[in-house]
């Protein structure tokens, strides 16, 4: 079923979004990941994101992409649906979605004025040509807090064990 969101916009269609803000002085924010399943942590993650400037834009992994980081069971729901669940959200402005492994290109193309991710990263996590590319633009790296016990494999693991998430 393909699902309408207007929320989803190819890279071109970012990229004018980004040449906008950046006339009006606002500042973008940029993230990525799989969002393979939507929970409290990714909500309370968002939010605090979205906080770092105008607007947040989130580069979802794409499913081919998901697979190749995750494994051949994951993603649980296709691009269209994670992506519609996170166009549900207030916090997110918009979302593009990318098939690599990683978005050194995206962030070339979006020059992001700031660059979120959970803390259970760090700079040395961040894969070098992202590491590169938010160095070649002069973009702020944040990383903020992440919230234990709310992770997608921690989740799978309490359903596969039946218990209850905390």
């Amino acid at each position: 079923m393909m699902l309408k969101n207007l929320k989803l916009k190819n890279l071109n269609e970012a990229q004018e979004y980004r040449l906008a803000c950046l006339r009006k002085k606002n500042k973008f924010v940029l993230t990525n990941g799989c969002f393979d399943i939507l929970h409290i942590g990714h909500i309370y993650f968002l939010q605090k994101a979205a906080k770092k400037g105008y607007c947040l834009w989130v580069a979802l992994n794409s499913s081919i992409s998901v697979r190749q980081l995750k494994g051949d069971n994951r993603p649980f729901y296709s691009d269209q649906e994670r992506a519609y669940m996170l166009a549900a959200l207030d916090s997110v402005t918009g979302i593009t979605i990318f098939n690599n492994q990683h978005i050194a290109k995206e962030i070339l193309t979006l020059k992001p004025d700031i660059y979120v991710k959970a803390s259970d990263y760090n700079l040395n996590k961040l894969h070098l040509s992202e590491r590169n590319a938010l160095k070649s633009i002069n973009a702020d790296i944040c990383f903020l807090p992440f919230l234990q016990n709310f992770s997608t494999t921690y989740i799978m693991k309490c359903i596969s064990l039946g218990k209850r998430i905390l």
